[in-house]
């Protein structure tokens, strides 16, 4: 009779054990994974819907809320500062910018005028990392790093925006390339209706009857596809990609400058939002398990990959002004894009904005609401301050 050994029995039972929870959970991450995917199509189909939906909304307006637009959009100061709160108070460049693309697909915004709009985007949108940079208040070192992480995203745009800000409205520079860039990838006539396009245009107009052809009513239920689709697209995506990023950041994607832009680039294009990837590098500068010279390329890579969002509501945006719209989403692109050509290359260029982020970092160690002021006068009071004024003079 053959003898059992007690050690012998127990690995193996342990093997199988193991083999089985394997197997489990291969199969529960394969439907997650499906159901994932097909959740995320519904989402993109609700994205595009809310896209046109809008852009139709925006063409019932009378003539009257045309000229209003290009009024405020002729002064670029105050477009500027009206993108930069938009997206302060949404918390969101995607829907911002999303929202300038329908504006412009509508034939309600000239390219000129948002351009501007789109710059002052880029730096609304930084707010959502420094206000999760103010979660770390109750630990003082703590704090003076997570300022440091988040603002060094604001003084990046800041500094992008006065260089190319001054040279945009100077010769336009930004907006006549955008243009061009627009037209060399312009489809022809017929290219962009086919497949899901045709229920997209079906939906859309299928709403805009459902309410008597009111953009008063349109126009909001479109506003609000338009967040939840890019709330959930976040979502989704994030349950789909940033654990994987999460879990290897620390150890691979930080090693040289240019890996950490592109891994920013990557992450961002994959979560279609800045604000979550941005928001990740806080808590990571604030517990030391990364430099912020290190996380300084991860966030420029960052912002070039939100403009992906943009460039997908350009592309399928039809009529006669759907070349300009997409000349908006190239805009975006470029603004980003010439930013890190600016400060990326050179070592001490690069060091600019990190030592105004450090320094107020620093300004905080003397007193914690230093840092509460910054968040509320350069996001909230200086651009309501300049557009309430400049409707009063």
């Amino acid at each position: 009779m053959a003898e059992h050994n007690p050690i012998t029995d127990a690995e193996q039972e342990f093997e199988e054990i193991t083999l089985n929870e394997e197997l489990e959970e291969l199969t529960t991450s394969g439907t997650d994974l499906a159901f994932n995917v097909g959740r995320l199509f519904l989402v993109l189909f609700l994205f595009l819907v809310s896209l046109n939906v809008m852009s139709g909304s925006f063409k019932l307006f009378g003539e009257g809320f045309a000229e209003q637009l290009v009024e405020i959009a002729a002064n670029p100061f105050i477009s500027l500062f009206i993108g930069m709160l938009a997206t302060a108070v949404i918390q969101s460049s995607s829907t911002t910018t999303t929202l300038i693309v329908s504006l412009v697909a509508a034939g309600k915004l000239s390219l000129i005028g948002a351009v501007p709009m789109i710059m002052g985007a880029n730096i609304g949108t930084s707010v959502t990392s420094t206000i999760v940079s103010l979660g770390h208040i109750g630990n003082k070192n703590e704090y003076e790093k997570a300022i440091s992480a988040a603002s060094v995203h604001d003084f990046f745009n800041i500094i992008t925006v006065i260089v190319l800000f001054t040279i945009e409205t100077t010769t336009h520079a930004l907006s006549n390339i955008s243009d061009y860039l627009a037209i060399l990838v312009e489809p022809q006539e017929g290219e962009k209706v086919g497949g899901i396009l045709f229920f997209v245009k079906d939906t859309s107009k299928w709403i805009i009857e459902m309410t008597d052809h009111n953009p008063y009513v349109s126009l909001p239920l479109g506003l609000l596809a338009l967040f939840f689709s890019l709330q959930f697209l976040t979502k989704i995506l994030k349950r789909l990609v940033i654990g994987k990023i999460e879990h290897n950041m620390n150890r691979f994607l930080f090693a040289k400058p240019i890996i950490s832009l592109l891994t920013g680039f990557a992450a961002t294009t994959a979560v279609q939002s800045s604000s979550v990837t941005t928001s990740l590098i806080v808590p990571l500068v604030a517990t030391d398990k990364i430099t912020l010279e290190r996380a300084f390329p991860f966030l420029m890579g960052s912002n070039i990959g939100t403009t992906t969002t943009a460039l997908m509501a350009g592309i399928f945006m039809d009529g006669p002004a759907a070349t300009t719209a997409m000349a908006v989403a190239f805009a975006h692109l470029l603004f980003n894009l010439f930013g890190v050509c600016i400060l990326f290359p050179i070592k001490k260029v690069r060091q600019i904005p990190i030592a105004l982020a450090e320094g107020l970092g620093k300004l905080t160690l003397k007193n914690r609401l230093y840092g509460v002021a910054y968040v509320v006068i350069v996001f909230f009071v200086i651009p309501f301050s300049l557009i309430f004024l400049s409707q009063k003079m």
